[in-house]
């Protein structure tokens, strides 16, 4: 379509007087253009379409034609201006919008993702724009190819738009945008947790100089744009953090290039984060599906009603694969570590779970693994202690002369511990990086909890007896009552272990029982991982409606209120 070219209709269209007046004193020196469009502006005509019409020959200047918008007034002259009704040549759209709010003069609307803003050269798809007619026919009668859109969103960013149903709201929106007198919040789904959580970033953007498709951020050459960032949750393993953003400024792609300039492109982001995008949909077909598109949406905006100038504030909570994004990237293997004093029945109870195809860690089978020969354990005890616990160079350690040596001195015990220890932990993590993608693991460390490893885990549980239990199943082992009581003053109490854990597992009866505890703990387990799923709904739900978002007082919201989010909304 060519541009300012009447169509035949147009041309038919009976001319309407749109000013007749004198020109003030204070127009002296000023050009055409600025002063007929000053004049106009209540009607909702731009300073664009006032040009338009002084070259078509529609504007006077002491009744004779004036076609150029720059000639200079000398003020006190006579000027008029006529125009055509030009209705926008779009057809209304097949689907219509999501209203969130409407009125004579505005609507608010959620756009979904995958949807252009307004039509484009080239672009033969239908878009926002085409929806809109169909839903608010009036904009039939504004001119362009945008009838009623006065800002934009990027075709696979979703959320709150404006559509301006008059021309003298289109007007006014179009310069309340120009002038900052907007607030936008955004919410984005980043790669990794940014450092620090919450900063500004002040860089220029402009088109990327080894592609005309993607704007950068550039030492020259760009337009200054300025965004507030805070990050307001992030997934236990750091993969992806939910970020809050304040723009300054109106940049194509401005928020996609900021984060991508301190390293963390948006999820789904194919052209600013290209190599996450292609990890993800090798890795997890999943996350390939969920993440289709870059993980932005417009949260929130405030402005000032068109024709009163009232503050308008409105909501919009995102869609569904901006929310099932991050809780499925908050999805991990439940890790349990069990615990228990000496001769409770740890390693009975791990065989019940892993008959149930429960993988299995036993930190004492790791210890073992250190003690062959060759390891690493092997080796730092040898160079230690020489031939005292490694007889020869083929002999594993004297895991005996060793228990007997720590007993009797509390250096050796310390020695063994810091060198033997932090390779069971690294066995321990590898453990569950293995098993990340499952839904339980479970590890057997008796000293878990008095060496302070909580975070190698999610829960615990501890496995009880009767000290008389206990005693006898130590005794059938062969360890004295004075092996048994050191062991025993290695670990915490049993109230504390229990205490400290999730769920408890009493073992005192046999094997049956047993069985039936393991079954009793399998489902405890899924009841807490259950919690923890409901708990971080609820807390992304929070988000959602706005309660601890930064930047939503600054725009004068109130939060949490329900009005914030107007009926007819999601949320």
């Amino acid at each position: 379509m060519k541009k300012n070219v009447p169509s035949e209709a147009a041309e038919a269209q009976p001319l309407e007087v749109l000013l007749c007046g004198r020109a003030p004193a204070a127009a002296a020196g000023q050009r055409l253009d600025a002063v007929l469009a000053e004049a106009v502006a209540g009607q909702g005509i731009s300073r664009g379409r006032v040009q338009e019409l002084i070259r078509e020959g529609l504007a006077r200047v002491d009744g004779r034609v004036a076609a150029k918008p720059n000639q200079r007034l000398a003020g006190g002259e006579m000027l008029e201006l006529s125009g055509r009704v030009r209705p926008t040549a779009l057809r209304a759209g097949e689907e219509g919008v999501t209203v969130l709010w409407r009125d004579a003069f505005l609507a608010v609307v959620d756009k979904p993702a995958g949807l252009t803003t307004h039509p484009a050269p080239g672009l033969d798809d239908e878009t926002l724009a085409h929806r809109l007619l169909r839903d608010f026919p009036e904009l039939a009668g504004q001119e362009g190819e945008r009838p009623g859109i006065v800002h934009r969103l990027d075709k696979d960013t979703s959320g709150l738009i404006l559509a301006a149903l008059t021309d003298r709201a289109r007007l006014r929106l179009s310069e309340a945008f120009a002038r900052r007198d907007t607030g936008k919040v955004y919410l984005a789904l980043a790669h990794g947790a940014p450092n620090p959580p919450a900063g500004r970033i002040d860089a220029p953007v402009g088109r990327d100089p080894g592609s005309r498709t993607r704007m950068a951020v550039t030492a020259k050459g760009g337009r200054a744009a300025l965004s507030d960032y805070a990050t307001l949750w992030t997934t236990p393993d750091g993969r992806c953090a939910l970020v809050a953003v304040r723009i300054h400024s109106g940049r194509t792609h401005q928020i996609r290039v900021h984060l991508t300039h301190i390293g963390h492109p948006l999820w789904g982001d194919a052209v600013y984060g290209p190599r996450q995008y292609a990890e993800t949909r090798r890795a997890d077909p999943l996350l390939a599906r969920l993440a289709q598109r870059q993980m932005l949406h417009a949260f929130a905006i405030a402005f000032p009603h068109p024709e009163d100038g009232r503050a308008m504030r409105f909501l919009c909570p995102p869609h569904k694969d901006f929310v099932r994004l991050p809780l499925h990237l908050a999805r991990r293997c439940q890790r349990v570590a069990v615990v228990g004093l000496p001769g409770a029945g740890k390693s009975a109870f791990c065989a019940r779970l892993a008959a149930r195809g429960v993988p299995v860690f036993s930190a004492d089978a790791a210890v073992a693994g250190e003690y062959a020969p060759g390891a690493d354990g092997w080796r730092l005890l040898r160079g230690r202690f020489g031939g005292r616990f490694v007889p020869d160079d083929s002999s594993p350690v004297d895991r005996r002369a060793l228990l007997a040596a720590m007993r009797q001195e509390p250096a050796v015990r310390r020695e063994v511990e810091e060198m033997i220890h932090p390779l069971v932990r690294h066995r321990l993590d590898a453990f569950w990086d293995a098993h990340a993608r499952g839904r339980l693991a479970v590890a057997e460390v008796p000293l878990f909890l008095e060496k302070n490893w909580r975070d190698a885990a999610d829960c615990v549980l501890c496995v009880a007896a009767a000290p008389e239990t206990r005693a006898a199943r130590l005794a059938a082992r062969g360890l004295s009552s004075e092996q048994a009581a050191w062991l025993d003053g290695l670990q915490w109490a049993q109230a504390d272990k229990e205490k400290a854990a999730a769920v408890v597992v009493r073992n005192d009866a046999d094997l049956d029982v047993l069985d039936r505890e393991a079954e009793r703990a399998l489902a405890a387990l899924r009841a807490v991982r259950r919690g923890a799923a409901r708990a971080l709904f609820a807390r992304l739900a929070a988000f959602w409606r706005g309660e601890g978002v930064p930047f939503l007082e600054e725009l004068g919201f109130a939060i949490p209120a329900r009005a914030a989010v107007p009926a007819g909304g999601r949320g």
